[in-house]
Parts: structure tokens; C-alpha cells; sequence
């Protein structure tokens, strides 16, 4: 099943074009998080445990990577197609896990040998229902060490004691603009990918998974909530450290 690097190349270069559209200073984003693990990192470890929640082809390994060539990067998705672009286009960056966030047993297959120093995700924790969220922060704060981070970027509105629909707008705006630059959205990216032979067999494997019945409807929680969600779960503090508009990036404190 695997895949030339050539294929590889040119399905995550296009990935990354198309993502532009969704998250809101996207690569600003990606900065922030690797400042985040940066700075909660240095001194404590040599080689830093990290691992990437709803990794997609490795785009914030890859950029973490960078930033923190000594790191060990355990990269998570339950989506075969892009995992397998991950492996060949960025094959040094993590070790890929494929593996479903919040699923029973999720955690045993991350083979971790010691406690993590961060947990990192973007666009990805979202699409988990209220209860399934509520338990993968208690589990990652178990994961993590005394003084280790989650760090989530995501979109997160506001809720209605702050001008939650100035703040959409904002993002809103920032968006429209930033999507003159992207050629290609999520639905013209997969019609894309529907029509390269080399990805037949992993596009039928994802859409086998995706026939599988629903475990529940995305949370759609403001920020505040996953805040309280957070401390619930026994991390000692949480909050945004950037925001624009509704983009924000979190981090939770073990």
C-alpha cells in the first residue's frame, strides 16, 4: 500500500493550499504552538515527548520537528490516506499511530515508554462529542508530567459574556481573505483524490471506517466550557495564550 514519494509530495503540498481556507492564520498558529512546547521543554529533557492529536499528513510534526530536532513525535489519526501521506512525505518527522482519539483503549496503542512533556493539536479535538472530550482531557492529563501541556488549536467561540459575534466576524473576515490564496477546498481536494489510482486503496479503506456507526455529534462548545473542561479533568490551569476572532490557541497546564 505505500505510496511513492512523488505522490506523497504533491497530495500534501495541495493539503496544506486547502487548508488555508479553514484555519484562520494557519501557519501563525502552527508558531505559536511549537513556542509553546519550546519553551515548556527547554532545559527539562533531552528529547522531548510529544505527541500530535489528529496528526492529518503531518503538518505540525513537521513543523515542530524543526523547531525541535531532538524530539520524539508520536503522530495520532484514525484516517489511513492521511497517515500514509504523513509516513512518506514527512517519514523522520513522528512515528505514526493509526489510532482513534478517545476510542477504548486508545492511549495503550501510543507505546509510550515514559510521561509525555506535551500534548499538541490543531483542528482536531472539536469533532469529539461533549463526554468523549471530557474523558480525553482526564486521560492526557494522566499522560502528561507535573508541568507538561496540552496545547489546541481550534476553533472556539466565545460564549455570550464576551461579543462572541464581533469575534466570528473578525475570524470570519480573516478568512475571506486569506482564501484568495487557496485554489482548491476540502470537497475539490477529495473529488481530487478520488480520481489518483495510486490512492484507490487507501480512499476505500477511509471510506470503510467512515461507514461505521457514529459514536456522537461534535460538541461545539465555546471556550469557556473547554476551559472548565480542562481543570475538571485535573489539569491546574488552562487558557488561550493567541486568539483571532474565534482561532484560538489553548494550553493547559498539568
Amino acid at each position: 500500500m505505500g505510496l511513492s514519494l512523488a505522490t506523497a509530495e504533491r497530495w500534501v503540498e495541495r493539503w496544506e493550499l486547502q487548508q488555508q481556507r479553514y484555519a484562520v492564520d494557519r501557519e501563525e498558529r502552527f508558531t505559536v504552538i511549537a513556542d509553546v512546547v519550546e519553551h515548556v521543554t527547554a532545559g527539562r529533557t533531552a528529547r522531548p515527548l510529544v505527541v500530535d492529536l489528529g496528526c492529518g499528513p503531518g503538518s505540525l510534526a513537521a513543523r515542530l520537528v524543526r523547531r525541535l530536532p531532538e524530539a520524539e513525535i508520536v503522530a495520532v489519526d484514525r484516517d489511513p490516506l492521511l497517515l500514509e501521506l504523513g509516513r512518506t512525505h514527512h517519514p523522520d518527522a513522528a512515528r505514526y499511530v493509526d489510532t482513534e482519539i478517545g476510542a477504548p483503549g486508545w492511549t495503550g496503542t501510543l507505546g509510550l515508554d515514559r510521561p509525555l512533556d506535551a500534548a499538541v493539536s490543531t483542528t482536531a479535538l472539536h469533532y469529539l462529542d461533549r463526554d468523549t472530550l471530557s474523558r480525553t482531557y482526564r486521560q492526557l492529563a494522566a499522560l502528561l508530567r507535573p508541568g507538561g501541556v496540552l496545547v489546541n488549536g481550534d476553533h472556539l467561540p466565545q460564549d455570550e459574556t464576551g461579543p462572541a459575534a464581533i469575534a466570528a466576524h473578525v475570524g470570519q473576515c480573516r478568512a475571506a481573505r486569506q482564501r484568495a490564496f487557496a485554489h482548491e477546498d476540502w470537497g475539490s481536494w477529495w473529488a481530487a483524490v478520488a480520481d489518483d489510482p495510486e490512492l484507490a486503496d487507501l480512499l476505500a479503506e477511509r471510506r470503510d471506517r467512515e461507514a461505521s456507526p457514529d459514536t456522537g455529534s461534535p460538541a461545539e462548545l465555546p471556550l469557556p466550557a473547554h476551559l472548565d473542561l480542562l481543570r475538571q479533568a485535573g489539569f491546574r490551569t488552562a487558557g488561550p495564550v493567541w486568539q483571532y476572532g474565534d482561532s484560538c490557541v489553548v494550553v493547559a497546564v498539568r
